[in-house]
């Protein structure tokens, strides 16, 4: 069975129209195009927004937690502010304060004739029912009280200001 045109249609038609039943080429490269623009541009937009943590990491920064956490954020917020504010921190060099700090209580320690790390004080951990002597729980009928008389009273002070034990 031939197929014949409408009457009304011209008889120089494109090569892109298609005859019914037939596959639209043109529809299927377009769609398959399409498909590979859209992955080439999401590919692009997650490179570009990875630059800051990208720049951060490469230049080894103190800063590369903070720049990641602000880029994520833009990411997921769409706030553009926090990708600006991640690049302006990937591309400063913050000085590294600890390290000249360190070397500062190195040597207060060698001068006051202590080993290097025993300048530590080991706070104890106390409660605030040890601190302000109020128990708690059963066994707050069992906490000695204070009274006035069992404090300790102030030494004497001579006329220089001295106190005297």
């Amino acid at each position: 069975m031939t197929e014949s045109l409408h009457p009304a249609a011209s008889h120089h038609l494109p090569s892109f129209i298609t005859a019914p039943g037939e596959t639209d080429v043109l529809m299927v490269v377009m769609g398959v195009i399409l498909v590979l623009a859209i992955l080439m541009f999401g590919s692009l937009f997650f490179r570009l927004h990875t630059l800051p943590e990208r720049i951060a990491h490469k230049s080894h920064k103190l800063q590369f937690e903070i720049v990641a956490v602000l880029g994520l954020l833009a990411l997921l917020t769409h706030i553009h502010l926090f990708w600006v504010a991640g690049l302006l921190l990937a591309l400063i060099d913050i000085p590294d304060f600890g390290g000249s700090l360190s070397r500062i209580a190195g040597s207060t320690e060698k001068l006051a004739g202590i080993g290097p790390g025993e300048g530590a004080v080991d706070v104890p951990q106390m409660s605030v029912a040890e601190v302000t002597g109020i128990g708690s729980g059963e066994g707050a009928a069992e906490a000695p009280q204070k009274t006035v008389a069992e404090t300790p009273k102030a030494a004497p002070a001579d006329d220089k200001g001295l106190i005297h034990a």
